[in-house]
This record gives structure tokens, sequence and C-alpha cells, in this order.
């Protein structure tokens, strides 16, 4: 049995966001340094975009590397930007090939000539794909989105631009770097870890939480399918009674 027959097709989300959690314990367990688990991570992240892509997902985006991260040995996070780097260059065809568009929120400046000048390039290549968009979280942390929106509405109130009274959610929605991209429906994080981590902040608000106990270099496409599978059997009411929704 295919693991998406169970799902609803009709039910969908629209957007999923995932915490990638799990690399370094992963290798740990296996005896192996952390890096190992990184580029396992890789095998997961193709079978999730695959199996996004067999559900009609149209927006996915992946916590890759927040800007806490940045805090990990020089090493480590050498090696996971090379890993980075190889992996879209590698995928590069087949993101093409499928209409899928690469996109990128976070401080990208932060990051690594080599590996900004590979993802400017297969953004560009992608830009015209149409089947999904792949968002990766790069130097990305939801209180540096807020603040950043912040910063810029400032400067919009301080020119006469914006006034005070017009500030709700919408205006700031549309400062985020999130700005062309739906709040997620489902945020899925893997490893067991209770928490966001510093993760979509703003854009959380009514997402549904799927915690996973999968390591992420296990997720597959049958975790994938669980996942959706609870999300559709829950009520999202925002704020309103059960009689309300129904």
């Amino acid at each position: 049995m295919n693991h998406f027959d169970k799902v609803d097709k009709q039910r969908i989300p629209e957007h999923i966001a995932i915490i990638m959690d799990g690399n370094g314990r992963w290798a740990k367990k296996l005896g192996s340094e952390r890096t190992y688990g990184h580029e396992h991570g890789v095998k997961s992240v193709r079978e999730t975009v695959e199996g996004c892509m067999e559900l009609g997902v149209k927006y996915l985006t992946l916590y890759a590397f927040s800007t806490e991260n940045w805090n990990r040995p020089k090493e480590e996070i050498d090696i996971l930007m090379g890993i980075l780097v190889n992996s879209i260059l590698n995928e590069k065809e087949t993101l093409l090939k499928q209409g899928i568009k690469l996109n990128t929120i976070g401080n990208t400046d932060q990051l690594p000539t080599n590996c900004k000048n590979t993802l400017n390039e297969v953004i560009t290549e992608t830009a015209e794909g149409t089947s999904m968009t792949l968002t990766l979280a790069l130097s990305y942390s939801g209180r540096w989105d807020i603040t950043c929106a912040m910063q810029k509405i400032a400067k919009e109130v301080q020119i006469g631009k914006i006034i005070p009274e017009e500030i709700n959610d919408e205006l700031i929605s549309s400062y985020l770097s999130t700005y062309k991209i739906p709040d997620p429906e489902l945020m899925i994080r893997t490893s067991g870890e209770m928490r966001i981590s510093n993760f979509l902040l703003w854009q959380l608000a009514y997402s549904e939480l799927y915690i996973t106990e999968v390591l992420w270099p296990d997720f597959n496409k049958k975790n994938l399918a669980e996942a959706i599978l609870n999300y559709q059997s829950r009520e999202r009411r925002f704020g309103k009674t059960s009689e309300q929704v129904q």
C-alpha cells in the first residue's frame, strides 16, 4: 500500500514547515561524527520534497540553519555549508524538471560567498517554477524576522508613509521575509524536542504542530504521511468554538 493512500487529497496543507532536527544524535547513535548525520539528512530532504510534490503541497519551508547555529564549532559549520552548496547544485536539474521554485529566508548576507552565489544562481534559474515553492530558512530566526520588519515599519512611520493607526496584523505580515508565502498550516519537528526554536514565530500563530520522535535522517514519506494524517484528524478552530466551525 502506498504511504499516501489514506491521506485525504482534498485536505492537503498548502504550506508545510519543518524543523529538521536530530542529525547529530542520529550520527552519535552510530558512533560517527555529527557531520555524518548532516550528510545523511540530505536524503530525507529529497524524500520529503518528493512526497510533498506527490501530494500537491504548494509550499515547503525547511529550517536548515538558524542564527544560533553560528555558535557551533567552525569545522561543523564549514562542512554544513559545503553540504548545502553541493546539495543545491546536485538537485538543480531535478528542481528545474519538476518546476520547483527555490526560495530563501534569513540573513543570507552572513553566508559564505560561494554559498550565496550558488543559492542566487539556482534561485534565478528556478524562478519560473510553479509546482511548488521550496524555501530554505538559512541564518534565520523568528526574532530576527520580526525585528527587521519593525525596523522597516519604523522608518516608514518616520517619513510619514505609514501612520501608527495603520499598523495591524496584515501590515506587519507584509514586512516579514515570508510576505510572499502563506502561513504554514502544519509545522513538523523531528527528534521529539518540544519547542519551536525561534522558527517562524509570527507565522506559526495558528499552525498545527506535529512532533515526532523520528530523527531527521530517518524521516521518510511514511512519516510525512503520518504527520498529514494527524493534521487531518484535527479540528482547526482559530479561536472559535466547535459549533461555530461546524
